[in-house]
């Protein structure tokens, strides 16, 4: 009897180790029964029916990256690339993962191959080099959408390499030479340009401020004048005053003036390296007081009106003896 209740104990233990899960974290466990699915298993220990119940699939809830290997695409002007990149990608419903579609990995590379070679064969080779931004967006976009259904959300899908054929490569080295030779001209250019003008403005004020300077010479030269003349019809002036009142020293001092002028004249004059005047000081002097007393006889120096008595003088140098 005892030994029946050993081995009772003994099959209810093994019953219980057969229906005894542990599911690892990061993973859920499908559980069937009769082939049937039922539930879900958690991470952890988890209890099921031996015998009746079985784990179905093993599905690895972490994200997970699914490499895309490199394949030839003809883009919209006919060019031929090489491609390759990469999709990230999550499992949200682990029955519809399991059960919804067969081979999950393969139909997710294969759906992610198809929407690469339609989204780059729509566009030329200069936007498939230069929109990788876009290409990732469109393709993660139509990719996720067709994965829903799945219980799978695409979280990135990435182009690694884009890869042109050797002659296309040196083409465009040739166009980037020539496109920056082009831009060192148009930089050069507009510098010379800025130069030029900048030279421009600098003679233009330089220009401005000499007029201005020549004006304000000119007209301080003719304020100058003025004044001169101003200065010698005042003198003029009273000269003749002086003279009308008969006084004989003003006609000596304008003689004398006109007489110096004239002689300064002959001296200035560019046509003459040499001159040879045979005047003497008191000769000069005895022109000027001949020219007192011709005055003083003009103007009738006596009270009676008599004319002065001849006083000897030596001539002029204008004068005969």
């Amino acid at each position: 009897m005892s030994l029946f209740f050993i081995i009772v104990a003994v099959l209810a233990i093994a019953f219980v180790f057969a229906g005894v899960t542990v599911v690892r974290q990061g993973y859920i466990y499908t559980i069937e029964r009769f082939g049937r699915f039922t539930h879900t298993a958690a991470p952890g220990f988890n209890l099921i029916v031996p015998f009746v119940d079985r784990v179905g699939r093993k599905i690895n809830m972490m994200e997970q990256v699914l490499d895309i290997p490199g394949q030839e695409i003809i883009t919209k002007d006919n060019a031929m690339v090489a491609v390759d990149g990469v999709v990230f990608f999550q499992v949200l419903d682990p029955a519809k993962a399991a059960y919804e579609v067969y081979e999950l990995y393969v139909a997710i590379l294969q759906l992610t191959t198809t929407n690469l070679r339609t989204v780059m064969g729509s566009m030329d080779l200069d936007e498939t080099l230069s929109k990788r931004d876009e290409i990732n967006a469109r393709l993660l976009s139509v990719v996720d959408h067709a994965t829903t259904s799945w219980g799978v959300k695409i979280t990135r899908v990435e182009v690694k390499d884009i890869r042109p054929p050797a002659d296309i490569v040196n083409a465009m080295g040739r166009q980037m030479k020539a496109e920056r030779e082009k831009r060192a001209v148009i930089l050069e250019a507009e510098g010379s340009r800025a130069s030029e003008i900048l030279r421009a403005e600098g003679q233009k004020q330089s220009q401005i401020l000499e007029a201005e300077g020549r004006r304000e010479a000119a007209f301080r030269d003719a304020e100058a004048r003025e004044r001169s003349a101003e200065a010698e019809a005042k003198a003029t002036q009273m000269v003749s005053e002086a003279i009308e009142k008969g006084s004989a020293q003003a006609i000596n001092y304008f003689v004398a003036q006109k007489y110096v002028d004239a002689i300064g004249q002959f001296a200035t004059s560019p046509n003459a390296k040499t001159i040879l005047f045979p005047v003497e000081a008191t000769q000069l002097i005895g022109t000027l007081g001949g020219i007192g007393e011709l005055a003083k006889e003009a103007l009738g120096g006596n009270d009676g009106g008599t004319p002065p008595p001849a006083r000897s003088r030596r001539p002029g140098p204008f004068e005969q003896a």
